[in-house]
């Protein structure tokens, strides 16, 4: 496995990435995220962000804006939304990312009571990022969410998705498949359903209520048992801890805990 941290965008990026190189990891997930991770932002530390990857042996993962709303009821909105997500995608591109993760559209507001429609958004929102991706020639990882996002949570919403886009890979986060979900089974049924588009990982523990981002071990999740599943599916690649505790070295002691569970 290969083990990568995420920037808090409202730190410097170039800090963020000197933290995560000194505490040995091999990639740096860079969420685009405003204040400090917006595209504009990130287009002007191109060359000064390449540069210390370089320095560090360090590769890019790249995660698109999170709170944008590409299945909105408001077109405009719709548009503004899928602006920056494209927008980001073409800045990591220029950035040589490995991988592109990207959160599947919200439903918020009045979309509830209309689904099918505001579904229809997303799927056209969705449609032209892969197109664009494909262009680009990035992977585009679509990750999956919790049961408060009102879609794109449990497995059969993917079955479409893949049927869909078939060259569209998954990310696979853990934390968000626990909640609510007794004994993890939305997220074991991920793990051996699309065991074959699992193209990248996002681990944290929780308590199964919230996405609490807590270190590996502190939660409920069953770690021995996701592991020896990933291992049975023949999963080897990239696994970003999204851990968010003030303290550092939870980011460092979560990967060790992950590794050893390989062995």
């Amino acid at each position: 496995m290969r083990y990568g941290a995420m920037n808090f965008p409202i730190k410097p990026v170039l800090k963020e990435l000197e933290a995560f190189a000194h505490l040995g990891f091999d990639y740096l997930e860079l969420t685009l995220d405003p204040p400090l991770g917006h595209y504009s932002i990130i287009r002007k530390q191109k060359d000064e962000i390449l540069d210390a990857l370089q320095q560090h042996s360090m590769e890019l993962v790249c995660h698109l804006p999170t709170f944008l709303s590409t299945a909105d009821l408001t077109q405009s909105i719709r548009d503004a939304s899928l602006h920056e997500i494209l927008r980001s995608l073409e800045t990591a591109s220029e950035l040589e990312a490995e991988k592109v993760v990207l959160h599947p559209s919200h439903i918020v507001g009045m979309g509830v009571y209309v689904m099918e429609k505001v579904k229809g958004y997303a799927f056209d929102s969705l449609g032209k990022v892969v197109f664009r991706a494909e262009q680009l020639g990035l992977c585009l990882c679509l990750e999956n969410m919790f049961p408060k996002c009102m879609a794109f949570f449990e497995p059969d919403d993917f079955i479409e998705v893949f049927d869909i886009f078939p060259d569209l890979k998954m990310t696979l986060d853990m934390g968000h498949a626990w909640i609510d979900s007794p004994k993890g089974k939305r997220l074991f049924d991920f793990l051996r359903i699309f065991g074959d588009r699992i193209g990248h990982v996002h681990a944290s523990d929780n308590h199964g209520k919230r996405d609490d981002h807590l270190p590996i071990g502190k939660g409920s999740i069953d770690f021995p048992k996701v592991v020896k599943v990933l291992k049975e599916i023949g999963y080897n690649d990239t696994v970003t801890l999204e851990v968010f505790s003030e303290n550092r070295m939870d980011l460092k002691i979560s990967r060790q805990k992950f590794a050893g569970l390989l062995h």
